[in-house]
């Protein structure tokens, strides 16, 4: 190696070092220097040419949450740095370590009115864990390994670097190209939990008759998947997870209750919370969702908390807590499993037999629907096709709206892990494609499904030809109603019908894939669906079911907000 590198080559090794393998993005005449670095060094990093910079960020989103690696976009100056930043928001709320580069005017050029200049800091500020403008070359090292440190250690979050032309351009002495590679994993650094708190929590277990375990997205991103389900075979508990918590135990264990809350939570999730006298709340911040606007539980009711999370900012916000761990979800669980005693077989049972309840309950009403040969195809039905049809390992991705609930309430995990991806922090349309893709690329083993509206459809369509071009073999479903389905079904339940500005004509998206290169059918008839479903999926190449679905407003959906 040369004693000197450019700031683009610099760039690439500083990557290399972290375990980086590919970058999402878009190009712009600001970034050429580091493009051409790419181009010329001798590296393994592979880029995915984007179609939108918001599609870059939501694919290394993707490939974050189902790798357990820093997922890293790049994009240009001005516009392409607004474009960017949705996918930083998303990332940085859900706790993922996402890098995001945009290429930016020469410093030199600074305050002389060039074409695309912005205030590239004070932009990110607000919407990232940690972020920063490279001024000169030989502060870069420093830092991308402190963009690392930050995104993966203590709450994982996103990360924003400002990467100035004339920088790229400007030498960089190779002895500061180094990093710590276990940096490029998440999470990194894992903390244990108070002793002092711990024992707290465990006396205040075994003091209660019926705990309930709450999951959100922390176990999830702590891989504490064993040490949930060992908690909850020790504690006689129920486990119920928020929307993002889903995988961290299979749904046919005795005692996985599903996902509470007003978005895919049903009545009798609801009634296994309000039942509890304690809940084990892991990873979880207890917000509006999961809570139905803090009413399950009631703040300041009779139902003790015991709270843990790596966020010392989240542990008794807004619930009296009766005992507070910070610290990892994987380390504190393994502390308290050691410390609980085992309860007997008689409370285990009991257990056992509230969750069959529910879940028996829950899915005799689900089948009556599933079972319809009603058209427009009902999204009972899509469901219980992709459940007959989808191995057991596959990763689902869906949009925040219409697949969401429904796939919350009743997708039924037959592993726990990471199979289950959403944008529930701010559940910006457009999610599910782009963030396949990047799924695709950090997992190429597990078949990978999106599922959207038609609305988020037309957020996202450029980005079939991104996966026509690497003939990404992802399925895409498309839930067909030409309207925002979620709005007017709010319009529905909350203002008397008066529905307005929130219908658009039909599509054949099915056409318009078939446009892009990508195999594609067009479903109406429910008897044809599940037979379709399994040709996309044994294609070897990117599929589409544009599905001809029932209006979200007129549908049963697990949405309490929408529920008389």
């Amino acid at each position: 190696m040369s004693n000197k590198l450019t700031g683009g080559e610099a760039m690439v090794r500083m990557l290399e070092r972290h375990g980086v393998e590919v970058v999402f993005g878009l190009c712009g005449d600001t970034t050429l220097p580091f493009y051409d670095a790419m181009y010329r060094l001798d590296h393994n990093i592979r880029h995915v040419l984007t179609r939108d910079e918001r599609s870059a960020a939501y694919m290394a989103d993707g490939y974050a949450r189902v790798s357990g690696k820093v997922g890293v976009c790049e994009g240009p100056s001005g516009g392409g740095a607004t474009y960017i930043l949705p996918g930083l928001i998303e990332a940085g709320e859900s706790s993922i370590p996402i890098l995001a580069m945009n290429s930016d005017v020469g410093v030199g050029s600074r305050g002389k009115y060039p074409l695309t200049e912005l205030d590239m800091k004070n932009l990110f500020a607000s919407v990232t864990k940690w972020n920063s403008v490279v001024d000169t070359a030989g502060e870069l090292p420093s830092k991308i390994r402190a963009a690392f440190r930050h995104m993966t250690t203590g709450v994982p979050g996103s990360a924003h670097l400002g990467f100035p032309f004339d920088v790229q351009k400007a030498e960089v002495d190779a002895s500061e190209i180094w990093g710590d590679g276990a940096l490029g994993n998440y999470p990194a650094g894992r903390m244990g939990g108070d002793p002092r708190a711990i024992l707290n929590a465990v006396e205040r277990i075994r003091q209660s008759n019926r705990p309930l375990i709450l999951c959100g997205g922390g176990p999830v991103v702590s891989g504490a998947f064993d040490e949930v389900r060992q908690l909850a075979e020790t504690i006689a508990a129920p486990v119920a997870t928020s929307i993002s918590g889903q995988g961290i135990i299979q749904s046919e264990h005795p005692l996985a209750a599903g996902v509470v809350g007003s978005n895919g939570g049903v009545r009798e999730t609801r009634a296994i919370v309000r039942e509890a006298d304690l809940i084990v709340a892991i990873g979880c911040r207890l917000g509006s969702v999961t809570t139905e606007l803090w009413r399950y539980p009631k703040v300041g009711g009779d139902c003790g908390i015991v709270h843990i999370d790596i966020d010392p900012a989240v542990v008794g916000a807004i619930y009296p807590t009766d005992a507070a761990i910070v610290g990892d979800a994987k380390l504190v669980l393994r502390a308290l499993c050691e410390l609980l005693p085992k309860a007997d077989e008689d409370a285990l049972n009991d257990a056992k037999r509230c969750v069959a309840g529910v879940v028996e309950a829950k899915y005799a009403r689900f089948d009556a629907l599933a079972g319809s040969d009603v058209s427009p195809i009902l999204p009972e039905r899509t469901i219980a096709a992709m459940q007959k049809v989808l191995p057991d390992d596959v990763t689902i991705v869906a949009d925040a709206g219409t697949p969401c609930p429904y796939l919350s309430a009743y997708y039924k995990w037959k592993k726990s892990g990471r199979h289950f991806l959403t944008n529930r922090a701010h559940g910006a349309l457009g999610y599910s494609l782009p963030a396949a893709v990047g799924a695709y690329f950090g997992r190429p083993d597990s078949k990978c499904v999106a599922v959207m509206g038609d609305g988020s459809f037309g957020f996202t369509a450029g980005e079939l030809e991104t996966i026509a071009r690497h003939n990404i073999p992802v399925t895409l479903l498309v839930i067909s109603n030409s309207a925002y389905g979620w709005i007017k079904a709010g319009q529905k339940s909350g203002f008397d019908e008066r529905y307005f500005s929130v219908d658009f004509s039909s599509t054949d998206h099915a056409k318009v894939a078939e446009a892009f290169g990508v195999k594609s059918w067009r479903v109406e008839d429910p008897k044809e669906l599940e037979n379709v479903l399994k040709a996309a999926v044994a294609h070897d190449g990117p599929t589409l079911v544009d599905i001809v679905s029932q209006p979200l407003q007129d549908a049963e959906a697990p949405v309490s907000e929408w529920v008389a």
